[in-house]
């Protein structure tokens, strides 16, 4: 059911400083800023040969990046994500064995454009998970 791993995500208290650590010092190529509202956060990727870094910041004072940074204030990893070739069959097949689906349990649009989901951490060992249809 998984495919590969499509991104690692980071909470960050300010995403200008996370982009240029990572661009002026680890030399990597970062996308500019993108405002996703429906999910509260504004996020950067960091385009590695193998997957990408997500960083996120709040948009917003009822995102829940800010309620993470509130516990984690120097920020931290978030999720992990990863790809799924029908987010719907994945959803239904993991509901059935337990997980549970945060939300509505209906996918959203992420910022791929593409439909993602979360699942409960406390089914994943402590990890939020997000799947991402490809």
């Amino acid at each position: 059911m998984l495919g590969r791993v499509n991104h690692v995500a980071i909470a960050v208290p300010d995403l200008t400083a996370a982009t240029a650590a990572y661009r002026d010092m680890l030399g990597a190529t970062v996308s500019a800023p993108q405002a996703l509202p429906q999910h509260g956060v504004t996020v950067v990727f960091v385009e590695l040969p193998n997957t990408k870094i997500e960083l996120l910041e709040p948009l917003g004072a009822g995102s829940p990046i800010a309620a993470f940074l509130g516990k984690n204030p120097s920020g931290g990893m978030h999720h992990i994500c990863y790809e799924v070739t029908d987010i719907l069959a994945a959803r239904d097949h993991l509901v059935q064995r337990g997980a549970r689906v945060l939300g509505n349990g209906e996918p959203k649009i992420g910022a791929h454009g593409k439909p993602v989901l979360f699942l409960h951490p406390k089914d994943f060992f402590g990890t939020l998970v997000e799947l991402e249809q490809v």
